[in-house]
């Protein structure tokens, strides 16, 4: 070969080199996964949180929090789509095609209907501490300032004239928190008579004036709109409520109440699908670091760590009695079954 040939031929490899060279790292063939020069990620990942109404700003905090643990930790970045809305709902999006990598719904029974879709796999209730719990909430009332109609109880908002505010049972998890907590209330007043306590709850719906597809409906219709002397709400619901509208609003803590336990977990299905199960796995886990357990509390979500929860004793009535979805109800398939499935008590008790 003449120097001449040996010369452009030199040149040629050299930039091809250099070509293949710059697409390492970028998704080019011979690149390692992640792209860094040590062989660490670098690209994209993305995850869906499909979540129920009323944590659109606890998920808008955390995620940052989770994204900089990520990068910290991984050196890769993650996007984190949020969807919201009432927490039935939001599980039957999922099994009509939403393709969520993980769930954050309002109740255990909402993320067992994604599981009965073949979307997760069985025994996710024990994937995560806690029975996949990172923070409890509970029902309380949201009365205008001063509570001009005294509604202290359930048993004051059952009175004739009071105007009550809740979601659809049929489309809210939070409703369905505030359902069974009076039902458990008639329950001890009466003495488990169920004919006493379906009377008692046909009352109380008799009063609902407005019935929302969510939580944060309902919260919109009694505070922005002013319909309603109570609102029926997640704690922390109501806490976000007095803390935007200072001065407006008291919240009244029952004698009784249900301890609420939003549920998480990862959509096998679709993990599986898009290659994220690490990432999907991580967020989830990391709700219950110290970190994200703070932040719940500052959201007026209470942290499933006891020793975190007492550092907002201050916030929360850590005293108030609550009773829980297994030994009050038999767990959610047979709560569900009971009050909530067509023509079970909810649909024999209310009339639109």
């Amino acid at each position: 070969m003449s120097a001449k040939k040996l010369l452009a031929a030199t040149l040629s490899l050299a930039l091809m080199t250099g070509v293949f060279t710059g697409c390492v790292g970028n998704g080019s063939p011979g690149a390692n996964e992640d792209g860094n020069a040590d062989g660490k990620a670098l690209a994209k990942v993305e995850i869906t949180n499909v979540s129920y109404d009323p944590t659109r700003e606890l998920y808008e905090q955390y995620n940052k929090l989770f994204q900089d643990y990520w990068k910290e930790t991984k050196g890769q970045e993650v996007e984190i789509t949020q969807s919201h809305g009432g927490s039935g709902k939001q599980a039957r999006s999922v099994i009509e095609g939403n393709e969520a990598d993980v769930v954050t719904l309002a109740l255990e029974g909402d993320v067992d209907e994604v599981r009965k879709a073949g979307l997760i796999n069985d025994g996710w209730v024990q994937e995560f501490s806690k029975n996949s719990a990172p923070y409890t909430s509970t029902i309380v009332f949201l009365v205008r300032k001063d509570n001009p109609k005294k509604l202290n109880d359930w048993s004051d908002i059952v009175k004739p004239g009071i105007e009550v505010i809740t979601p659809d049972p049929k489309t809210s998890g939070g409703a369905r928190w505030n359902f069974l907590a009076a039902w458990a209330f008639a329950d001890k007043l009466y003495g488990g008579d169920e004919a006493k306590s379906k009377l008692f709850l046909k009352k109380l719906y008799a009063n609902v004036t407005v019935l929302d597809s969510g939580a944060r409906g309902a919260t919109t219709t009694f505070v922005e709109n002013g319909q309603g002397d109570v609102l029926l709400a997640w704690e922390n619901e109501a806490f976000l409520a007095i803390k935007e509208h200072p001065g407006e609003f008291e919240i009244i803590t029952p004698s009784l109440s249900i301890l609420a336990q939003p549920s998480v977990a990862i959509v096998d299905a679709n993990v599986e699908k898009h290659g994220t199960e690490e990432v999907s796995k991580a967020y989830l886990e990391y709700l219950y670091s110290d970190e994200a357990q703070r932040l719940e509390g500052k959201n007026y979500y209470r942290p499933s760590n006891p020793d975190i929860l007492k550092e907002f004793s201050d916030v929360f009535d850590l005293k108030v009695t609550l009773v829980n979805i297994d030994d009050e109800f038999g767990g959610w398939t047979a709560a569900t079954e009971k009050f909530f499935a067509d023509g079970a008590i909810f649909d024999q008790i209310y009339s639109k």
